[in-house]
């Protein structure tokens, strides 16, 4: 029943008057719980369309990142880099094949 939780909710949850039963997961587990984590926000996104749901999955992509030992700086260079030689998405090309 467990998930991995955003770092104040422990917090919120003793505000609320109630008792959290929390612990801190291994490296490991820390991973597979990200990409759990990262699957249900993005599908919580593509139910919503929201700009909190993307702020959700953007937050998770960094401590994705950062638990992989990247910063965010790294991720965003790879970004860039990409961008310029392949381009971004801007121009909304749909590739239907070959000829």
């Amino acid at each position: 029943m467990g998930k991995l939780v955003r770092d104040k909710i422990p917090e919120i949850i003793r505000a609320d008057g109630k008792v959290p039963i929390t612990r801190i997961l291994s490296e490991e587990e820390y991973l597979q719980e990200l990409d759990i984590k990262l699957n249900e926000e993005v599908a919580e996104y593509q139910n919503d369309k929201s700009i909190e749901e993307m702020a959700d999955v953007l937050e998770v992509l960094y401590a994705i990142c950062e638990a992989r030992g990247y910063s965010i700086e790294q991720l965003m260079e790879v970004k860039k880099n990409k961008q310029d030689k392949r381009g971004g998405f801007k121009d909304r090309i749909f590739w239907e094949g070959n000829k």
